[in-house]
C-alpha cells in the first residue's frame, strides 16, 4: 500500500514536471509571438501611418467578394483633422481617453453592468488605445488569447507613444463603412469633402458611425445611428 502511494506521488511529480515544461514552452512561444508583433516604437511615433491588419484583411477579402467596394483610405496628419472631430470621437468612443493608461476599468464595469441588466452583450468597453492595437496588429477574434495579446501590446504602446499620436493613428485606420477607413476617406465618402472641412454636425455623425459602420452610418441613418448621434450631441453640449 505504501509502495502504491509512493508510485502515485512519483507519477504526480512526473506529470507536474511535464506540465510545467509545456507551460513554460507555451509562454516562450507566446512571448516570441507578441514580441514579433511589436513595432519599433520610435518609428511608430514619427513614421508614416501604415496600413493596419484590418485594412490588409479587407483588401484580401475584397478580392474574394467581388461586390465589395474598393478600399478607400487616405491617411492625413492630426493637424488636418478638425478639433470638433477629435472631441466627437473621444466623447463617443472613450470619454476618459486622456485620463487612463490604456485600460478604463470604470467604463468596463459600467458596460458589464448594463449588459447584465439587458441580458445580452450590448456594449463593450475597449478604449481607443485597445481598438488601435486590435486594428493595427490583430484579428477580430474575441478569443481570450487574442485579448491577452491586445492587452500586452496596448500596455507597451501607452508606455511608448503619446495620446495625440495614438488618436492620430486611430482616426486614420478606424472603419467608417464597407471599405472606408480613416476619417478623411469617410468625410469624402459621406459628405464629398476632405476631413478638414467637416462641420460640427458632420463630425458628430462620423463619430456616431464607429460602433457598427457597415449598418449604421450617415447614409443608412438607422434608428440606432440617430440615437447614438443624439447622445454624442448631448455629451458635447451642442
Amino acid at each position: 500500500m505504501i509502495k502504491s502511494l509512493f508510485d502515485k506521488v512519483d507519477r504526480w511529480i512526473f506529470f507536474s514536471k511535464i506540465g510545467a515544461v509545456l507551460l513554460l514552452a507555451l509562454l516562450l512561444v507566446e512571448t516570441g509571438f507578441v514580441l514579433g508583433l511589436m513595432p519599433d516604437w520610435e518609428q511608430f511615433i514619427h513614421g508614416p501611418i501604415q496600413k493596419s491588419r484590418i485594412i490588409m484583411d479587407y483588401e484580401y477579402l475584397q478580392t474574394q467578394n467581388k461586390g465589395w467596394p474598393s478600399l478607400q483610405w487616405n491617411p492625413i496628419p492630426l493637424s488636418k483633422i478638425p478639433k470638433t472631430m477629435l472631441r466627437s470621437v473621444v466623447v463617443a468612443e472613450d470619454s476618459r481617453f486622456y485620463k487612463h493608461d490604456g485600460f478604463d476599468e470604470e467604463a468596463f464595469q459600467k458596460a458589464m453592468e448594463y449588459n447584465l441588466r439587458k441580458g445580452r452583450f450590448v456594449y463593450g468597453a475597449s478604449t481607443i488605445s485597445q481598438q488601435t492595437v486590435k486594428n493595427l496588429f490583430l484579428t477580430t477574434s474575441k478569443s481570450p488569447l487574442r485579448k491577452l495579446h491586445e492587452a500586452i501590446i496596448t500596455w507597451a504602446m501607452e508606455k511608448n507613444v503619446g495620446k495625440k499620436r495614438i488618436l492620430e493613428i486611430y482616426l486614420n485606420i478606424a472603419e467608417f463603412g464597407r471599405g472606408v477607413y480613416g476619417v478623411d476617406a469617410a468625410a469624402r465618402y459621406y459628405f464629398g469633402k476632405p476631413a478638414g472641412k467637416l462641420t460640427q454636425q458632420e463630425a458628430i455623425e462620423l463619430a456616431a458611425t464607429l460602433p457598427a459602420p457597415v449598418k449604421h452610418n450617415p447614409r443608412t441613418r438607422t434608428a440606432f445611428f440617430k440615437k447614438h448621434r443624439d447622445k454624442i450631441q448631448r455629451n458635447l453640449g451642442v
